[in-house]
């Protein structure tokens, strides 16, 4: 198998799938095509709470604002998984879940980046066509070729043009400020999904034995619930969404619209 993600939309994917279909029998998987653009940090954190389901694959990551400049190209090796993608660590964070779930042979963890340690190897990509590549688009020219011959091979080290490197982009999510005793916990807003649910970096085991209970969401009282039907439709909640982070919602409604905040904003909570 060989999955494929991008911020590229319609129709680039379709040319990635051609050259792939020309070099490999492998079975292709779309996770998908509309990530935010251009939003590396937002990719790693979608492609750290989808990929670990996945039995191991190659899986081939496009998002790529350095295109054309002399940013590296590799794979990352984890639990059995391989990633071609941009150096610019939008696969680093998902290798790293694998690779700890992997070490633990329990499945993916859901308690943020206490799996940041966890070892996994990673591979520069040197493509010899690069002057006959188009600059705008590797995810057809750089990235699908390698995905093929990475997922052909036994080893990666099979492969000629890739070469063990310690040198690489890591990428890790903010860290919040909780303060347990206070009943404080300052954080930053990770994603925004696409039903509007504000995603941030606050673990939910501060609303632990909450659910009933309300907490303060910038100075203003908010219902802490299990479910979004647990209060009206139109109503506020605060509650713990399947990554395992605080999550600002709004039932049957928009959670960055009620709450006024988006990416990168800061989210204080007091209980």
């Amino acid at each position: 198998m060989i999955t494929l993600a991008s911020d590229f939309g319609t129709p680039y994917p379709a040319a990635m799938k051609g050259v792939l279909l020309s070099r490999t029998d492998a079975r292709l998987v779309d996770v998908a095509h509309d990530f935010p653009r251009q939003d590396v940090r937002a990719a790693a954190f979608w492609l750290r709470e989808t990929l670990p389901y996945f039995p191991p694959a190659t899986h081939l990551v496009v998002v790529d604002p350095g295109v054309g400049t002399d940013r590296a190209a590799v794979v990352v090796e984890a639990g059995g998984h391989r990633f071609v993608a941009p150096d610019n660590g939008v696969a680093v964070p998902a290798a790293r879940r694998i690779a700890s779930a992997d070490r633990t042979t329990d499945t993916a963890s859901r308690d943020g980046d206490t799996d940041a340690d966890a070892p996994f190897s990673v591979s520069e990509i040197e493509y010899d066509d690069a002057e006959t590549a188009s600059t705008t688009f590797h995810g057809r020219d750089v990235f699908a070729p390698a995905a093929a011959d990475v997922h052909d091979a036994d080893r990666v080290g099979d492969v000629a043009r890739c070469t063990p490197t310690d040198d690489w982009v890591d990428l890790r999510f903010p860290e919040p400020a909780v303060d347990r005793d206070g009943g404080v916990a300052v954080g930053e807003v990770l994603v925004v999904d696409g039903f509007g649910n504000v995603v941030t970096n606050v673990p939910g085991d501060v609303l632990a034995d909450a659910d009933g209970s309300t907490v303060a969401v910038g100075g203003e009282p908010v219902p802490v619930r299990d479910a979004y039907a647990a209060v009206g439709v139109g109503a506020r909640l605060v509650t713990v969404g399947s990554h395992g982070n605080v999550e600002l919602a709004v039932n049957q409604g928009r959670g960055d619209d009620a709450f006024g905040v988006g990416v990168g904003d800061e989210v204080r909570l007091a209980w």
